[in-house]
């Protein structure tokens, strides 16, 4: 309303130049003639025309790109506009927004402003955009823990393995330390021992093998897709945008 209240006063300032400037230029004789006088007239139809005209063009072009504004935000959140036609000629609400325009930019009108200011936009849907905020929310927190689930899996599987090789050379240390203390055993109890030290060789080599082949595989899949670095960085994209839509919610909770 001040934008378009200002652009108003200056297009009539426009218009009443127009006419000082005929004052000034073409009535400096006491009479004039017929012809003289629709001459003048006409002249002034021109100019005036060409200034009105030309406002309610700018006008026009000014409420298109308000509303493209209006729509570009509909639809980055999906909804579905409706529009009346008949409601922009409908007097009773033209008197509205003029009483509002009046105890908007008036001193003696703002015991009027406040009950005005107390009409509200319908809300687009049973819960407005309340609503549309706490299910993006809803939707982007389940993501997350989709994430959190997947991301974790990933961390665990090496931590599994590690902690596999880890207690195998454990056994296989205290092993070792049992063959030295029995060397002086009985060859029946040394080559029992040997056997037990050949089988956890065998068995420590055997998960060594396996735990290659996993690394092996995990870091081809890093290589391929850059899975593990991706859901970091996504999973802390939609950490940002549930903070944004959380905010944006509580200054639409604390507004109702």
């Amino acid at each position: 309303m001040r934008f378009a209240r200002s652009k108003r006063a200056l297009r009539l300032k426009t218009v009443d130049s127009c006419f000082q400037d005929l004052k000034d230029s073409r009535l400096t004789e006491d009479t004039f003639t017929v012809d003289e006088v629709t001459d003048i007239l006409d002249g002034l139809k021109v100019v005036v025309h060409s200034e009105v005209e030309s406002e309610l063009i700018n006008t026009t072009y000014t409420n298109v790109l308000f509303l493209r504004q209006l729509f570009c935000q509909a639809e980055k959140w999906y909804l579905k506009l409706q529009t009346d036609i008949s409601d922009l000629e409908n007097r009773e609400l033209l008197e509205q927004v003029a009483e509002f325009e009046k105890a908007e930019f008036t001193t003696a009108g703002k015991k009027a402003s406040t009950e005005i200011s107390k009409l509200k936009l319908a809300p687009l849907n049973e819960g407005g955009v309340s609503e549309l905020l706490s299910k993006e929310i809803t939707r982007l927190q389940e993501e997350n823990d989709k994430l959190k689930a997947r991301v974790k899996t990933i961390e665990t599987q090496p931590k599994i393995k590690m902690q596999e090789v880890s207690d195998l050379e454990t056994s296989l240390a205290k092993l070792r330390a049992d063959f030295e203390k029995s060397l002086n055993m009985s060859s029946e109890n040394q080559k029992s021992l040997e056997d037990n030290l050949i089988s956890t060789k065998h068995d420590l080599l055997k998960i060594q093998e396996d735990l290659l082949l996993a690394e092996k595989e995990l870091e081809k899949k890093f290589q391929e897709t850059a899975a593990y670095r991706n859901m970091k960085e996504l999973l802390t994209k939609k950490n940002e945008q549930v903070k944004e839509l959380r905010k944006r919610l509580s200054q639409y909770e604390a507004g109702d």
